[in-house]
């Protein structure tokens, strides 16, 4: 069990780039599980000086960020949460300066901006991984997120095993890149999306009809971001079909892509906006390898920790 693992020597930095914990008990829920584990934890948000949706102004986000990257006690730094508001930090992050800090950076959905800002414009290595809210400040964690989470960072590889039905035979190697897919499409054309190619794209998204996913996609498709050697599906839950859909669903549109953008297409990756996810390098290499059904990705490459540090 993750939060039963003895994680002596890792401080880890929690900072709020995005939205505010609705719960005013989730940090100190989250701290508590944490620092059972061994961690210390160092808080830089401050839920007293929430701005609108977000939590603190731009300049207080942003300072938070580059604060943590600056603490040498730091070896995490660990996203409150999602929602909206990394966007508005994008063009003042010092992206030199947060990779130069060796800090593993983690957090996903709006936390991908960062993410692929970071790698745009350093090569910085981040993980795509749970978050303050909910992921440790539940009252009942899962054991899942938080095992893969920990043996994802601190170990110098990371082997992730699911399944899909229908999916390609194949056996490929690149850089893995990716996060939410909303996030994704909002960075095409700007310099804060990386340019890469023969590399192995993990998407996922919530609350998103099969066809705004479509189009997402042909947006980076018609973009030429993906000349990949595989994408690789996550979670997309909590949308609604309708009537007016005649039959239209994710399974269709899954394979009108499949027949249209000639990229071999996965799914089944434990990743998204669900209590169950794994922890995935942004950035390192990676091997993924399909026999139709049972499918492995192997990721090498990336900092890691040592909890005896």
């Amino acid at each position: 069990m993750g939060e039963e693992q003895d994680l002596s020597g890792i401080t880890v930095a929690i900072v709020a780039p995005g939205g505010y914990a609705a719960d005013v008990n989730a940090v100190e829920r989250a701290t508590k599980r944490l620092e059972s584990s061994g961690c210390r934890v160092r808080n830089f948000y401050n839920a007293s000086a929430i701005h609108q949706r977000f939590g603190g102004t731009d300049a207080a986000r942003l300072a938070q960020l580059h604060a943590a990257a600056a603490d040498p006690e730091v070896q995490i730094v660990l996203a409150l949460r999602g929602g909206y508001g990394m966007s508005r930090l994008l063009p003042a992050l010092d992206f030199a300066a947060l990779a130069a800090s060796g800090k593993l950076f983690v957090g996903h959905s709006d936390f991908t901006a960062l993410q692929m800002g970071l790698l745009s414009h350093s090569g910085g290595i981040s993980f795509a991984g749970p978050m303050i809210c909910d992921d440790f400040s539940r009252e009942e964690a899962s054991a899942f997120t938080l095992k893969k989470f920990w043996q994802c960072v601190t170990g110098q590889t990371h082997t992730l095993r699911f399944e899909g039905a229908g999916n390609p035979a194949l056996d490929v190697s690149g850089i893995l890149w990716g996060g939410n897919l909303t996030m994704l499409a909002h960075l095409a054309g700007t310099p804060y999306m990386p340019r890469i190619a023969d590399g192995i794209l993990f998407i996922e998204d919530v609350n998103e009809h099969p066809y705004r996913v479509e189009r997402m996609l042909l947006q980076l498709f018609h973009a030429g971001l993906l000349n990949q050697k595989a994408i690789v599906l996550g979670d997309f839950s909590s949308y609604r079909l309708t009537e007016y859909d005649n039959g239209y669903d994710f399974a269709a549109m899954l394979a009108y892509l499949r027949e249209r953008l000639g990229v071999p297409i996965l799914t089944g990756l434990p990743f998204g906006h669900t209590r169950d996810k794994a922890t995935l390098a942004v950035g390192c290499e990676a091997h993924l390898r399909s026999d139709g059904q049972a499918v492995s990705l192997t990721m090498s490459g990336y900092p890691f920790l040592s909890p005896a540090a």
